[in-house]
């Protein structure tokens, strides 16, 4: 992994662990339609969960789907889970993240490369996505921590994974973290314009 990736999670990893703590809301609405921040947490603690299995899988030269029952199980386990009190989601998300990292640390340069089911990638691909989830759906929260937060580095990386959501050649005017926010689909914290004063297009599904 690149010095900026390795850094990056383990930044992002501690920050989630600081701002998701006792007395946390988890029934507050995030900033995703229709998600309490409970639903974002399990999501959360779903995904590095199944992240620790693609690389257990990885290690072991074998492959295997991301969630069991694809992504109509992955909602329906999030809906289930949303609703249980702080006292079980949260200590829950500690052990998901501490059972992950303890995971790919056993990881060597080579096994990075290791092919694994998700997006049909490598396990170097799963730990990006783990940065991307974590950076934006801590953001999400809705608590002490914005896009404007994010790090020039965790923003040109976002904003280059995320061009293939621009239908064609956009001219775009606005901070790099607004830019970013919008392409990821998120409320930017300032506006962003087309440079020619053309209306924003629609944006592509994630990539």
């Amino acid at each position: 992994m690149t010095p900026d990736l390795v850094q990056g999670l383990h930044t992002a990893n501690n920050r989630l662990r600081a701002l998701v703590r006792t007395g946390f809301d988890t029934t507050a609405p995030s900033a995703l339609p229709g998600w309490t921040r409970g639903h974002v947490v399990v999501h959360l603690t779903n995904l590095a969960a199944a992240f620790t299995r693609q690389a257990e899988y990885a290690y072991r030269d074998a492959q295997i789907e991301v969630y069991d029952g694809g992504r109509p199980a992955r909602d329906a386990a999030i809906e289930a889970g949303a609703h249980h009190p702080p006292e079980v989601l949260l200590p829950a998300l500690h052990q998901s993240l501490d059972t992950l990292g303890a995971t790919w640390n056993r990881s060597t340069p080579t096994d990075w490369q290791r092919p694994v089911s998700y997006r049909n990638g490598t396990l170097e691909d799963t730990a990006l996505a783990w940065w991307r989830e974590t950076e934006i759906h801590t953001t999400d929260l809705r608590l002490d921590y914005t896009p404007t937060d994010w790090t020039p580095a965790f923003t040109t990386y976002l904003t280059t994974y995320l061009q293939p959501r621009l239908p064609h050649p956009v001219p775009l005017h606005g901070t790099p973290t607004a830019i970013a926010a919008w392409l990821a689909g998120r409320v930017p914290p300032t506006p962003v314009t087309t440079t020619d004063g053309t209306p924003l297009p629609t944006l592509n599904p994630w990539p």
